[in-house]
């Protein structure tokens, strides 16, 4: 029996996500699907589990990207299969919030303010808490709550926020978003770091 790949799964894959998505891989020891990203996503859901798979361990990060196509666009699908595949574990998923025409939204367990505070609130893309609780808006949480994570957190626009998630400095808001899932579900070595191989192509560290 294979064993299932630990994986979370993030709303967002433009540049500046995939600089902090790969920081926050290599920050706790894991690995970051670095050609999952595009806006919108390019890759299939039988080529992101492909890469998973060659992954050199867990926990494997993985965006998906909408670029605000209405309902479930290429970011989704491809979200929902690996979401669904019987060799992928999902940790978690960080939802992404953005200004969406289309006013989608997912229900969150807890949000992450630019200034690194938890909040039952929702968030918008520039991490500030809004009013409605338990929710956030975005462009690629059209069916987040159909997969049935074990937790979803809501954040700001990956990398951005207002500067706060520069990957310069750090990328603190992602990393903790990682950080929590992490944590949550109990995966052994959390914050670990080591040094890995070079990674095949396609695979950030």
């Amino acid at each position: 029996m294979a064993i299932k790949r630990k994986v979370i799964l993030i709303t967002d894959g433009d540049e500046y996500a995939r600089r902090a998505v790969e920081l926050a891989a290599m920050e706790v020891g894991g690995r970051c699907i670095s050609l999952s990203h595009g806006n919108p996503s390019h890759l299939s859901g039988p080529d992101a589990v492909r890469l998973i798979k060659k992954a050199a361990n867990d926990p494997v990060l993985v965006m998906f990207d909408d670029s605000g196509l209405v309902g479930e666009g290429p970011g989704e699908t491809c979200m929902r299969y690996v979401a669904s595949h019987s060799d992928i574990e999902v940790l978690g998923i960080i939802a992404v919030a953005s200004k969406t025409r289309h006013e989608e939204w997912t229900r969150v367990d807890v949000c992450i303010d630019r200034d690194g505070n938890l909040t039952p609130n929702g968030v918008d893309k520039f991490g500030a808490i809004e009013f409605e609780t338990g929710i956030i808006a975005g462009d690629t949480v059209y069916c987040i709550d159909q997969l049935n994570a074990p937790i979803v957190i809501g954040i700001g626009d990956i990398g951005k926020m207002a500067k706060k998630d520069d990957y310069r400095i750090g990328s603190p808001i992602t990393l903790l978003a990682v950080q929590i899932i992490l944590e949550r579900s109990g995966f052994i070595g959390v914050g670990k770091k080591e040094n890995h191989p070079d990674s095949p192509e396609g695979f950030g560290s």
